[in-house]
């Protein structure tokens, strides 16, 4: 792909990167659903077309495919990269192309495989090891011939999600995150029935993806929820945020310093 700067469009603030088409969808379409419908600028790309694959009609009718899924999410990008499918690898040349996209792109946050998927496409893992080099190379400064004249980018935020049919956490990693997707769920799934090539065959797909998604907003006491961990831990400084809560200190909240102090001492004795 020839990038000049001048195309490049408007930041993103989330891009989630699957191996194929429906990847995303299946791991944290809730989400993506979620944060486009509050206004935030959320991509999508696919490293391959997912082809070939035994019930679809080919390239063409997999991408309208994954453009209506995107549609239905509500998200303002999807990419999808030339990388091969059943064959995908993480190679030098591979991340520095998805390392471009990030810089085109410039997302804050990007989100990716966390873990093996046994049984599955190996490709979900090649997948997870060429975002994780991408993410690095994007901010690497003095590898300019590399680039194409693509700026540097840091990216702030890096975080895993698993597919919604595997264990709610991944393994070794504490550092987990549920968001609450009970007002999207339903629009995750239609995303998901875009995709027929891929799970019109697959009797109650709908219904297990629901029953983890609502598995997993149980552990929270929410009707459904996406699990994700962080590549490393961070901080914030909004200490209610991050546990969730929607609180503010209120007209009567003054800063310490000139907040009157309140002493007092709490006899346990009986009088």
């Amino acid at each position: 792909m020839s990038i000049r700067l001048a195309d490049q469009p408007e930041p993103l603030d989330v891009l989630a990167v699957g191996a194929h088409p429906d990847d995303v969808e299946v791991a944290c379409g809730g989400t993506l659903a979620k944060l486009a419908a509050d206004g935030y600028r959320v991509g999508i790309v696919d490293l391959t077309d997912g082809e070939p694959t035994p019930f679809s009609n080919g390239p063409k009718s997999r991408f309208i495919e994954a453009v209506n899924a995107a549609k239905t999410l509500g998200v303002c990008e999807r990419i999808q990269m030339d990388l091969p499918n059943r064959r995908l690898i993480d190679s030098f040349e591979a991340r520095i192309e998805l390392a471009k996209v990030f810089r085109w792109t410039r997302p804050r946050v990007v989100l990716g495989f966390g873990d093996k998927t046994p049984m599955a496409s190996p490709d979900h893992h090649q997948a997870m090891l060429l975002t994780d080099a991408a993410v690095f190379y994007s901010r690497l400064s003095k590898w300019d011939d590399y680039f194409g004249g693509l700026p540097t980018h840091v990216i702030d935020r890096q975080l895993y999600f698993r597919l919604a049919l595997e264990p709610m956490t991944i393994a070794g990693n504490p550092f987990h995150l549920l968001v609450d997707i009970s007002a999207t769920l339903e629009q995750k799934l239609a995303a998901m029935r875009c995709y027929g090539s891929q799970f019109d065959h697959k009797r109650g797909i709908d219904d297990r993806v629901r029953a983890a998604a609502v598995m997993t907003g149980s552990i929270a006491g929410v009707s459904a929820a996406e699990s994700f961990a962080a590549a490393r831990p961070f901080v914030t400084n909004n200490f209610f945020a991050a546990l969730g809560m929607d609180l503010s200190p209120g007209p009567a909240g003054e800063p310490s310093n000139i907040r009157e102090l309140s002493l007092r001492h709490w006899s346990t004795k009986k009088p």
